[in-house]
């Protein structure tokens, strides 16, 4: 099955597969799951995140990952409506994307186009050097949480395993 940009894609191990479909499960860690965000502004949602990350990637920095993230909200918010954001940025430290998929069930004001609350976020952490695989995972977060039964599903999720399996549902059917 051809990937979106129509060329091989790498896992987060950096295994190449041509022709493969961007997998999310690829992308993330079962720990890398934060089902109650505690946030209820922007910054904090961000800090909150990179902090998760941080505590468990060992070459993550915290405060630099959050201050990426800020500065890149800054351009344009990351909120692409339907309660969903993809916080995302490049860190010279890391040798793959990372991600962390968190949600806030109160919902949280992140300046999204559609003006609702958001409720999921799914940050990247790429490789300064990185241009096709990051766009291509971007891509792909982007198309599947536009499916509103997939973010049902991990909005009615009711801990960390539950939501990574339903990412893993998710990705079985490509």
């Amino acid at each position: 099955m051809p990937t979106l940009a129509g060329h091989a894609s790498q896992t987060a191990a950096g295994t190449c597969y041509p022709w493969r479909v961007v997998k999310i499960v690829d992308l993330i860690r079962r720990e890398m799951v934060v089902p109650e965000l505690k946030g209820i502004a922007k910054r904090d949602i961000l800090q909150e995140l990179a902090l998760h990350m941080a505590a468990n990637h060992p070459r993550i920095d915290g405060g630099q990952l959050t201050r990426v993230l800020v500065e890149r909200e800054m351009l344009a918010s990351t909120a692409i409506g339907e309660g969903v954001a993809i916080p995302h940025g490049k860190l010279p430290v890391v040798g793959e994307i990372v991600a962390c998929l968190g949600r806030a069930q109160a919902g949280v004001d992140f300046d999204s186009m559609d003006g609702l609350p958001t409720y999921l976020f799914f940050v990247l952490v790429a490789p300064e050097t990185s241009t096709g695989a990051h766009l291509k995972a971007l891509a792909r977060i982007s198309r599947v949480f536009k499916d509103a039964d997939f973010r049902r599903r991990l909005l009615a999720a009711p801990d960390r395993d539950s939501m990574y399996q339903v990412v893993s549902d998710e990705d079985a059917k490509y």
